[in-house]
């Protein structure tokens, strides 16, 4: 495992944070459709209190590290790698909790298949070897989506939930499978979630423990952690190579197994 000053010079250099591809133009757009109720920027989730776009863009400040100044409204935007470092810890001790109780149920889930699967895939793995047990509700079912009105299903490799569309895994934000997930499952909910976009918002908005990834330009999951339906939101750029995620889930790995009791 990389020592934590090695993690983050490696997180700038491949532009998972530090000075990030997402521009701070879409950034504020989505803060503001956000702050307007546009639900597609909620990813899910509903709010207990207005949210103004002041607001927003200060907590993403805080919790993601992008810039302050609202002044600021083109050009570069930034995740803070500090930021980035902490949230994976407090992840890892979140997950290393259920972990430990007999019988953990988890479920798994990403509407990022071309980044952070790269992510999931190993944890998924780890939890199984701790002796989880990994959910796979709603396999196969089948939704209109917002895929161009083309068919999408849920499908999982090896045991994490995506959506595909005629057999290409997809990108997505939305929230419905995990609705349906949840769903089929009756009430016998998972101890834990490990998702982003739509599948952790809905799964946090259903008072399931959750713990998720987010991009600086996905600001519901951090209102949602600000709200407490949320548990922790590691801020990382969500799509960049999926061999440059090696160190980070490393850290997330080793830090998870070293939290669990011998």
């Amino acid at each position: 495992m990389l020592s934590r000053d090695e993690l983050r010079e490696q997180l700038v250099q491949t532009r998972i944070a530090g000075d990030v591809a997402t521009s701070r133009e879409n950034n504020l757009d989505h803060y503001s459709s956000l702050a307007n109720g546009d639900a597609y920027y909620a990813l899910g989730l509903t709010f207990d209190q207005p949210w103004s776009y002041r607001d927003i863009l200060a907590l993403m400040a805080k919790s993601a590290g992008v810039v302050a100044d609202p002044g600021h409204r083109w050009g570069q935007d930034t995740i803070d790698p500090e930021l980035t470092i902490d949230a994976i810890d407090a992840m890892a001790e979140r997950i290393a909790a259920v972990l430990a109780r007999p019988g953990a149920r988890l479920l798994f889930a990403t509407g990022h298949p071309t980044g952070l699967l790269a992510v999931h895939l190993p944890l998924a793995a780890l939890c199984v070897a701790k002796g989880a047990r990994l959910l796979t509700p709603g396999e196969g079912w089948t939704y209109a989506g917002s895929g161009f009105g083309r068919p999408r299903r849920i499908r999982y490799l090896q045991d994490v939930a995506m959506l595909d569309d005629k057999g290409a895994l997809v990108h997505t934000h939305d929230a419905d499978p995990m609705r349906h997930m949840l769903g089929e499952l009756d009430g016998d909910l998972p101890d834990l979630v490990i998702a982003d976009h739509g599948w952790a918002g809905a799964a946090g908005e259903a008072g399931v423990p959750t713990v998720a990834f987010a991009d600086c330009n996905d600001p519901g999951l951090f209102v949602g952690e600000a709200e407490g339906k949320i548990d922790v939101v590691v801020p990382l750029d969500d799509n960049v190579l999926p061999r440059y995620y090696a160190p980070l889930t490393d850290r997330l790995v080793t830090r998870v197994s070293q939290a669990l009791p011998v």
